[in-house]
């Protein structure tokens, strides 16, 4: 079993072997493929969906008003509330972007939002949702879209810092429109690893590499995090393409504020259960091979740019690297 295993019904058990043998035919096809064949289309995404239901999410996100888990954390004029608050927008316009974060701080669990991106021309714009501790030796992990030009993909970025230390950046295209409806956005974490999933998909892990000497994320509690920006001076092709501030105000949508972990409203050990949290059990301490499969479809098909291979950034390979699958 792996991240997320949910119990299902025996007739799906006994069809696990199918199904990957399914999933290897179906998925590991080219991009121009997919786009060109509905019926490929089709099939390719009935395999990825059945692939991640093998490997859902560990709980079923609740669905909560923003109101229970979040405030603004700047320019609160610039959030809108829909449907008793279970629904938002954040507005970016020439004067001042927006953002909010989560009323407590966490160590360990699972936190999810779904999220629809800016639509249209939305170079220069970055949206974020990301965990971030409050001092110099700070500990991050971050999910950052890239707004483009319109007819152009967003790309998202994902980077973790530790102590203070980031610039492991990975970025990568998606197999959707991420303006076109909601999907889910969500970080894992536990003493053994981090994993980021886009609709229960994983396409990314940071293990703890404690033992090789590279920093892990276990000890300082972190906010969530998400807000909307002008970036234009790096966010689109390094920034050549500047935000085009005709097509204000750019609008991200929110639903679903998900939170499910161990808050630190008193000390930080507490949330070191050593097991005794369901983010702790075995079976949640490392992917299942349908997972890993998963994990290579989005590196393969997907993946742009990937910290671990940039040798002129990196003339030996980050230590990392080989562990998390990402070289």
């Amino acid at each position: 079993m792996g991240i997320g295993r949910l119990p299902f019904l025996g007739y799906i058990n006994v069809q696990i072997s199918v199904l990957i043998t399914f999933y290897n035919d179906s998925l590991f096809i080219s991009s121009a493929e997919m786009r060109s064949s509905p019926v490929c289309l089709s099939t390719c995404f009935l395999a990825l969906f059945l692939a991640a239901a093998l490997a859902a999410q560990p709980r079923k996100p609740i669905d909560v008003p923003f109101q229970k888990n979040y405030v603004p954390s700047w320019a609160g004029d610039h959030i809108k509330y829909f449907n008793d608050g279970n629904e938002i927008q954040l507005y970016l316009d020439k004067y001042t972007g927006t953002g909010f974060q989560s009323k407590g701080s966490y160590l360990f669990g699972h936190f999810s939002m779904q999220m629809k991106l800016v639509p249209g021309d939305s170079a220069g714009t970055v949206t974020a949702f990301y965990l971030s501790s409050q001092n110099s030796e700070h500990d991050e992990i971050d999910f950052e879209f890239l707004g483009n030009r319109t007819g152009q993909p967003y790309i998202l970025q994902t980077n973790v810092f530790t102590g203070g230390k980031g610039d492991r950046e990975q970025r990568n295209y998606l197999w959707f429109d991420p303006t076109l409806g909601y999907h889910e956005y969500s970080i894992f974490w536990n003493s053994y690893l981090l994993l980021f999933l886009v609709d229960n998909v994983p396409i990314r892990v940071f293990k703890n590499n404690k033992d090789l000497g590279v920093r892990f994320p276990f000890n300082q509690p972190m906010k969530i995090y998400s807000s909307l920006w002008n970036a234009d001076d790096w966010a689109t092709r390094g920034g050549l393409e500047k935000t085009n501030w005709i097509n204000a105000p750019f609008i991200a949508s929110y639903r679903s504020f998900h939170i499910d972990g161990c808050e630190t409203s008193v000390e930080a050990k507490f949330c070191a259960t050593q097991g005794r949290r369901w983010w702790d059990q075995k079976e949640f301490q490392d992917l299942d091979d349908a997972q890993y499969r998963q994990l290579a479809w989005v590196h393969q098909k997907y993946i742009i740019y990937n910290y671990c291979s940039d040798r002129s950034r990196y003339p030996t390979v980050p230590q990392e690297c080989s562990r998390n699958k990402d070289v």
